[in-house]
């Protein structure tokens, strides 16, 4: 345990780039003081001391407005940043170097015993304010977006954003084609949403693929007219200078 006490200290030197000494993290981190709490109080749930497990990580919520109950399952290297608002149940499973910011809840969707909160797998990172609701599955290096509504599992390595959580499509030869007309144009089609399901930014993709396939059309064109050896046609006289000036 005491080896797991070290590495959840230095892990918010990988996570955290405010921290400044382990002195600091030690005294002023109130989600590496949620888990080390936790660490303790899941020993004793797993010795059957239930009520003094319970008391403890009661005293813990108290202390760090952080709510773990001592029966879920965390692994190592486990960050919780900032941490107020996180509530994680009694059957959620946390695998190896999960993340979680303020407000998360592993929370679950029915009164019925046995499993009912996620299982998160090895490097998931949950953003603030977002819910994983119910006996899913968040499998490695998952990604959710705050105050995002997850109630379905999340397949490796991706990203859900929105409520209901929505699997964000990773960016294609179309996506690039559409980066690349943007900023031809002027403009950067989708700001701080980008790649998000917003229909705004889907009416702006649209827009900027017929602009695409318009240019495509053009260039056919002016490419077809030079072949034919007529390119003296399409030029346009510079306007004159008026002598008045």
């Amino acid at each position: 345990m005491f080896a797991h006490f070290k590495e959840d200290i230095a892990c918010v030197f990988d996570r955290d780039p405010a921290a400044r000494s382990t002195f600091e993290v030690i005294i002023a981190y109130p989600g590496l003081h949620a888990v080390l709490f936790h660490r303790v109080s899941h020993a004793l749930w797993n010795n059957n001391f239930y009520w003094l497990a319970r008391f403890l990580s009661h005293i813990a919520r108290w202390l760090t407005g952080i709510e773990i109950h001592p029966g879920a399952t965390i692994g190592r290297r486990f960050f919780i940043d900032h941490g107020m608002g996180v509530v994680i149940g009694e059957t959620a499973t946390i695998g190896d170097d999960c993340t979680l910011y303020h407000g998360v809840t592993l929370g679950g969707t029915t009164w019925n015993k046995g499993k009912r909160h996620p299982t998160l797998k090895n490097g998931v990172v949950i953003g603030a304010g977002a819910k994983v609701l119910g006996p899913i599955t968040l499998y490695d290096c998952a990604r959710v977006g705050s105050n995002s509504v997850v109630v379905k599992d999340v397949p490796e390595g991706a990203t859900v954003v929105g409520v209901p959580g929505q699997l964000i499509v990773q960016k294609d030869e179309q996506e690039e084609k559409r980066e690349e007309m943007a900023d031809k144009i002027g403009f950067e089609a989708y700001g701080e949403t980008k790649d998000m399901p917003d229909p705004v930014s889907n009416a702006l993709g649209a827009m900027l693929d017929h602009i695409h396939n318009l240019e495509s059309e053009i260039q056919d064109m002016r490419d077809n007219i030079y072949n034919k050896g007529s390119a003296d046609a399409w030029q346009i006289e510079k306007p004159k200078k008026d002598s008045s000036d």
